[in-house]
């Protein structure tokens, strides 16, 4: 069973988003995800700066499996990236929550995320 954080909420193409409460938002690919991809090789990230528009795939996650894209869950600006992933992709297996975190972004709205529990009744 895959595992699902309630302090997030979630997209319905499997990934995560945390408010960091400043006004800035941490973006990841859920637990679900990482499990169906199998084991990372390659993490394709933006750079800071760098805007994506709702809906636009701007980053990619490539494992021994497959590649998929990531899709912007707002209209954003990249602020941040995981300068980790270029070293260990592997971090979005082992610690998708946490170390492996893909970027931080700012929005201006985010609309259409699904609760935990939602997202989590998707997955059944």
């Amino acid at each position: 069973m895959s595992e699902v954080r309630d302090d997030r909420e979630y997209t319905q193409t499997h990934e995560w988003i945390l408010d960091n409460g400043d006004g800035t938002y941490t973006m990841g690919v859920t637990d679900h995800a990482q499990e169906l991809l199998g084991d990372m090789v390659f993490v394709e990230l933006p750079s800071a700066g760098d805007e994506a528009s709702h809906e636009d795939e701007f980053c990619v996650v490539e494992s021994v499996k497959a590649a998929s894209g990531v899709y912007a869950p707002a209209d954003l600006e990249v602020i941040e990236v995981n300068e980790a992933l270029d070293a260990e992709p592997e971090l979005v297996n082992s610690s998708c929550y946490d170390d492996g975190w893909l970027i931080k972004f700012t929005a201006e709205a985010i609309d259409d995320l699904m609760s935990a529990e939602d997202y989590a009744d998707t997955l059944d």
